[in-house]
């Protein structure tokens, strides 16, 4: 999958005029300093850090696909300890793989495992986030939540190196990725000092993010991304 420099562009409007809008007002509002403790409803920010992903089904373990964690965050204020939160962001999702796996070749309906292997894994995926939360807040404003994620996807790429000539080429996109995600969040913010935090966020895709897969590689038919976030965020507070 490809993407355009006008999906790019669109997708980076999206998130200026969401960070603009929302974080405006309380910039306007300061006096004498970016940190402003007001009891409002609405507060916004910035967010930027790294996702440590592995896709659940591959045949590669560990989380050593790192990519891009950034955008905009709105928290709703609900009452005094609880506030749901609404982001948008741009998030590189995907795996790795540095050691050998066994291939299968699936002969006459039968699987048989040969001797030659596949390395240097590489999937990529990038998408279009939007997460909703619901966020426990203590006194020191640092907080916890749970909620949902929703994914757009924008690009993806898979490539790796066999030993053997694989007839067919295996051809990515034979078998492409679902075009969304759906992901189950648990995260926390860790208060640092005026309007920073520390956040550290898990996610695990709800359902399967590959149409099908190919059976001569020996890919099982469930695919999950599982990730970790770490990530700064500053709100204009």
């Amino acid at each position: 999958m490809t993407i355009s420099m006008a999906k790019i562009r669109q997708f980076g409007a999206l998130i200026l005029f969401t960070l603009v809008l929302t974080g405006i007002s309380p910039v306007l509002r300061a006096q004498e300093s970016w940190y402003v403790q007001e009891d409002r409803t609405f507060y916004a920010g910035v967010l930027a850090g790294a996702n440590f992903s592995q896709v659940d089904g591959d045949d590669f373990k560990g989380y050593h696909k790192i990519g891009l964690n950034v955008g905009g965050i709105v928290y709703a204020r609900l009452d005094e300890h609880l506030a749901a939160s609404l982001e948008i962001l741009f998030s590189q999702k995907g795996a790795r793989g540095t050691i050998t796996t066994p291939l299968v070749a699936n002969l006459n309906g039968s699987s048989i495992k040969q001797t030659s292997t596949m390395t240097n894994y590489h999937l990529d995926l990038n998408y279009a986030e939007v997460p909703i939360m619901l966020n426990y807040f203590d006194k020191r404003k640092s907080h916890f939540g749970a909620g949902f994620s929703y994914s757009q996807l924008v690009q993806s790429n898979e490539r790796f190196k066999t030993d053997v000539v694989l007839n067919p080429p295996y051809n990515q996109y034979d078998y492409p990725m679902k075009k969304y995600d759906v992901n189950l969040l648990l995260s926390g913010s860790l208060h640092l000092w005026e309007g920073l935090f520390m956040n550290l966020r898990f996610q695990y895709s709800l359902l399967t993010i590959r149409k099908d897969v190919d059976a001569n590689l020996g890919r099982p038919n469930q695919q999950y991304n599982n990730m970790f976030v770490l990530r700064l965020m500053y709100l204009f507070i």
